[in-house]
């Protein structure tokens, strides 16, 4: 089977289930595990380079409202064609996050054997599992994608006995942009609930929202976590001044007592693959680090910020 990615997530399961080998085409933002570095590309972002968040933010909502979502990628459709794929996986979760599904299908109407087409549309945790087992059931896969998902739910499990006699839930609020602010939906709130927190403002199973200043500082919540759909960990961390320039960022207890987390949302928290267990895992060690050891290979995804330096 020849297979087209068009989701970083979706080439996380299958490389997870044993397909590397199937995949022909990928998405430009497809780079796990390393060797998919190397598969030739069929997407190209049309959102301009050097932004700011605030620039971004805009562009993208300029762009839905002259109702062209397709403007923010590039589907390269004759490369696509030369690949000839029995498949592709992509998402109509959310346009800003991939190409969007209508131009998928207009691109397979030219190809003289038009593949399947597999979207997966994952909207909580246990959605994102199912995903595992809906690429197995699309590629012959079912044993594989069955162990494959049960190895992570057996991690999800180990988390959550761990924190069976927790005394403290703290209260979070999870960002994934903050210019302007936007809180987190979909699966996040249950990877905050199953680490051991309580998100304050995202709703699970939900989009991801904007929200005003002050619902922040209402919140007032013992954690903050910022993990910016898209950013690594250091692009994060350059837009903490944003928050610290607002009015109240002094008073808000996290920033008082020292828990201001930044965290890679790009390759973890806004990926929803294999890898929102190591979200959890993250999440877990950030709230109750006595319990939850932060994995070797985790050490460069996240940062307690020291808030006296921003």
């Amino acid at each position: 089977m020849r297979i087209v990615s068009l989701l970083p997530s979706a080439t996380e399961i299958l490389c997870g289930i044993g397909l590397q080998d199937s995949l022909v085409g990928v998405s430009h933002e497809c780079d796990h595990p390393e060797a998919v570095r190397s598969i030739p590309t069929v997407t190209q972002s049309l959102i301009p380079t050097n932004l700011t968040s605030q620039q971004i933010d805009q562009h993208v909502r300029e762009q839905w409202q002259a109702s062209s979502p397709h403007a923010l990628y590039r589907l390269d459709r004759e490369r696509m064609i030369d690949l000839a794929p029995d498949l592709i996986v992509t998402q109509s979760v959310c346009d800003v996050c991939a190409v969007a599904e209508d131009d998928v299908r207009q691109a397979t109407q030219a190809m003289s054997q038009p593949p399947a087409i597999l979207n997966l549309e994952p909207v909580n945790a246990s959605g994102v599992l199912d995903c595992i087992r809906l690429v197995g059931q699309a590629t012959d896969r079912d044993e594989a994608s069955s162990r494959f998902a049960a190895s992570l739910e057996q991690r999800i499990d180990h988390i959550r006995e761990r924190n069976r006699e927790l005394a403290h839930h703290p209260s979070v609020v999870f960002l994934e942009w903050v210019d302007p602010l936007f809180t987190a939906g979909h699966w996040t709130p249950e990877l905050i609930e199953t680490a051991g927190g309580v998100e304050m403002l995202g709703v699970a199973g939900t989009k991801s929202r904007t929200i005003a200043w002050e619902h922040l500082v209402q919140a007032d919540p013992e954690i903050l976590v910022v993990a910016c759909c898209g950013y690594d960990v250091e692009q994060t961390r350059r837009d903490v001044p944003v928050l610290a320039n607002q009015s109240g960022w002094e008073s808000l207890q996290s920033v008082r007592n020292g828990n201001l987390f930044v965290a890679d949302g790009s390759s973890y928290f806004n990926r929803p693959g294999p890898r929102i267990v190591d979200s959890i895992e993250i999440l877990a060690h950030c709230f109750h680090p006595e319990l939850h050891a932060l994995p070797t290979p985790l050490t460069q995804a996240v940062q307690r910020v020291n808030v006296s330096c921003i």
